[in-house]
């Protein structure tokens, strides 16, 4: 029996794919696994029997990934199971800074008890007339799952779109609408775009990658989306484009201080994920990731450790080993079986970074003599018995 527990409110629809092998547990110390989506987990004590925690969503930003390797928990996320969602709000991002439709409606707010109103709208409509997207030149910064449904969408709006990933996977290539420019280096997009709109994870290399020196390099009038994370833009830096008017409008999912009621800024309660279809999407995604983890040892989309398939053990045993990323690893494991006569019939050892993740399959079960050898090998961070 796994326990898992939630450390945010999950869809039912997800937590429903759980079988009669899992029980749900209030108390997160009693966890195999744990489901979250925004809760932060940095100041959280990590449970000792803890094995994996699959945050239903994109970003992995609340959660402590390096000490989770180090403690062999594996971090799923749920890459484009929002992907839907978010491609559409950006799009009425787009619509919005284009048309002040924003400004219209408060107009007609403000005007409400005008008894001629319509009349006066007429008079007041140029104001918040803008500009169609028809023809204009759109840049996406990032072609993972959001850049392409974007891309393929502004496509079909009549669009010219520019897209720039210079990592770009091959399921997005596949995906990627043949009409989109795919340019080489970012400063194309800033130089020529009318529209820039950004899909790339938060790290060290690009936090703050929108700054006072790309925003230089934007044509007059640009309208910038930030549907990503907030910081990856510098939101100083483009308030002082916006009062220049290099920056037309700023368009961003995320609410605080800085850009909040500001003029030109168009802030919106971090909605981009939020449908009903986004998360039913992402904690079903979620669930499965952490079954197949915790029932066959399997990791797909995991953030901190390598992606491994050895689908169902049909073999007397399983291990898995998480550790360093080092030389002779391997020899060390299979002494450890091989000196008591236990056969290694199949074995996979796939590596992210510093860390690794070895996988083997075994024709007799493991005693705890043998796992405690394993545990002892200088580099291993943990060792579980799957089967």
């Amino acid at each position: 029996m796994f326990q898992y527990h939630c450390l945010n409110p999950i869809a039912q629809v997800g937590l429903e794919k759980f079988d009669g092998k899992y029980q749900k547990t209030d108390d997160v110390a009693q966890a195999d696994g744990i489901l979250v989506r925004s809760a932060s987990m940095h100041d959280m004590e990590l449970p000792k029997r803890l094995l994996a925690i699959a945050r239903a969503g994109a970003g992995v930003n609340n959660i402590p990934l390096d000490q989770c390797a180090e403690k062999g928990i594996v971090v799923f996320n749920t890459p484009g199971a929002n992907a839907n969602g978010v491609k559409e709000l950006v799009i009425a991002g787009m619509l919005l800074a284009a048309r002040d439709v924003v400004g219209g409606i408060e107009w007609v707010k403000d005007n409400r008890t005008d008894e001629n109103v319509g009349k006066s709208a007429e008079k007041a409509k140029k104001n918040f007339a803008g500009t169609e997207i028809l023809g204009k030149k759109l840049g996406i910064v990032g072609l993972g799952a959001i850049g392409v449904r974007v891309a393929n969408a502004a496509k079909h709006l009549g669009m010219e779109v520019y897209g720039y990933d210079p990592y770009v996977s091959v399921d997005a290539a596949w995906n990627l609408s043949r009409d989109v420019k795919h340019v080489l280096n970012v400063e194309e997009i800033y130089a020529e775009c009318d529209y820039i709109t950004i899909h790339v994870p938060l790290m060290d290399a690009t936090k703050g990658m929108i700054g006072r020196e790309a925003v230089s390099q934007m044509k007059d009038g640009v309208i910038l989306l930030n549907f990503a994370r907030d910081l990856l833009v510098d939101e100083k830096a483009v308030l002082e484009g916006i009062a220049s008017g290099k920056i037309r409008k700023y368009v961003s999912d995320f609410p605080n201080s800085t850009t909040a009621g500001q003029s030109g800024c168009i802030v919106i309660p971090h909605l981009g994920a939020s449908t009903e279809e986004s998360e039913d999407n992402c904690a079903v995604m979620a669930v499965k990731e952490l079954k197949d983890y915790l029932e066959n040892g399997n990791i797909v989309n995991s953030v901190n450790y390598p992606g491994c398939d050895m689908g169902v053990c049909t073999q007397a045993g399983r291990v898995a080993i998480f550790h360093k990323n080092i030389a002779n690893m391997i020899t060390k494991f299979t002494a450890c079986f091989g000196d008591n006569g236990i056969n290694i019939s199949d074995m996979t050892n796939k590596s992210k970074g510093e860390v690794a993740y070895t996988m083997m399959d075994i024709e007799a079960p493991a005693s705890d003599e043998i796992i405690k050898k394993l545990e002892s090998i200088d580099g291993v961070f943990r060792v579980r018995v799957v089967k």
